[in-house]
């Protein structure tokens, strides 16, 4: 019986993290792909290696070629120019907006019936640049967004009150940037409302972090941009389509009216499946939450008007 296939753009920190965590989970053959010849299939070969210990036993092959990707069931793509320090998302649009272009055109080329995970920033914007260039059914194109936010808010959450992330569940919703919304509402420790364990200025200040929480990385890094944790957030999307386990998860997906919202991408609850993006949750937000979530749109309307959209 042959097995699924994932296909990773970019063999940079981000992708080549998460070909590293996918392969331990030995759930589907894995293709690295980077431009940079020789990199991502030294790479792919070294990942091979960690095989026998580490209990995996699928493909990994690092290409350089396109033609690899072809029947890939999911195509993540991590390509693209990591943020510096003093370097806002925004500032990245026009240079990666043209990497993702020339990606887009091999995805639907040498993999025409794959989904697009988008990991490349400004998030939203790239996934909605995804979306328009391939052609592809918007339930098959959608990026990793709110989930890397979420876990970002469960981790100081967790370390605020000194209990096993584990035990947080978190929802951030809103673009992927500074105007993400931070939901503590929907935020609990073992089903226990994050309200009562901790006081309004407490939660504001981990909500604050969360928005920062790229931002605090790449200071200090220095000279690159964070890639264990978006690698992580991009694992759990993958599994779960892969399995059809339709997980409820925050991520960036094309609203058609949900939240009074549309002819965008941004990240909002869905659920995750074999099917791709095959619902969106629609929570019930308290006129503040809504407020915040249509000013975090208006701004990424904005910014797709410097790509012509």
């Amino acid at each position: 019986m042959s097995r699924k296939k994932v296909s990773i753009i970019g063999a940079g920190n981000v992708g080549s993290s998460l070909a590293a965590y996918l392969a331990q989970k030995n759930i589907c053959d894995i293709v690295l792909l980077d431009i940079v010849e020789g990199v991502p299939i030294g790479k792919g070969l070294d990942l091979l290696q960690a095989g026998p210990i580490l209990n995996y036993s699928i493909s990994v092959k690092g290409s350089n070629d396109y033609k690899d990707i072809s029947g890939s069931e999911i195509v993540v793509v991590t390509a693209g120019l990591a943020r510096k320090p003093g370097m806002s998302r925004e500032d990245l649009i026009i240079k990666n907006a043209e990497i993702i272009s020339q990606v887009t055109e091999n995805i639907v080329k040498y993999a025409p019936d794959s989904m697009i995970v988008m990991v490349a920033n400004p998030l939203d914007i790239m996934t909605f640049h995804a979306y328009k260039k391939s052609g592809f059914p918007t339930n098959r194109v959608f990026g990793q967004a709110g989930v890397l936010d979420s876990i970002r808010f469960r981790t100081f959450v967790a370390l605020e009150l000194g209990v096993s992330v584990q035990d947080v569940q978190a929802m951030v919703l809103g673009g992927h940037g500074d105007s993400m919304v931070p939901l503590p509402r929907y935020t609990t420790v073992s089903g226990i409302p994050l309200s009562e364990l901790l006081p309004p200025e407490k939660i504001k200040g981990l909500s604050e972090r969360t928005r920062n929480g790229g931002t605090e990385i790449v200071a200090y890094l220095k000279t690159g941009s964070a890639f264990y944790a978006p690698a992580a957030a991009t694992l759990e999307m993958v599994e779960s389509v892969l399995l059809d386990i339709k997980r409820i998860l925050p991520v960036s997906a094309c609203v058609t009216g949900e939240y009074g919202l549309k002819d965008l991408y941004i990240g909002v609850p869905v659920q995750l499946g074999a099917g791709g993006v095959e619902k969106i949750v629609e929570l019930k937000l308290l006129p503040e939450e809504k407020e915040a979530l249509h000013n975090s749109a208006k701004i990424y309307k904005d910014m797709l008007k410097v790509l012509g959209y």
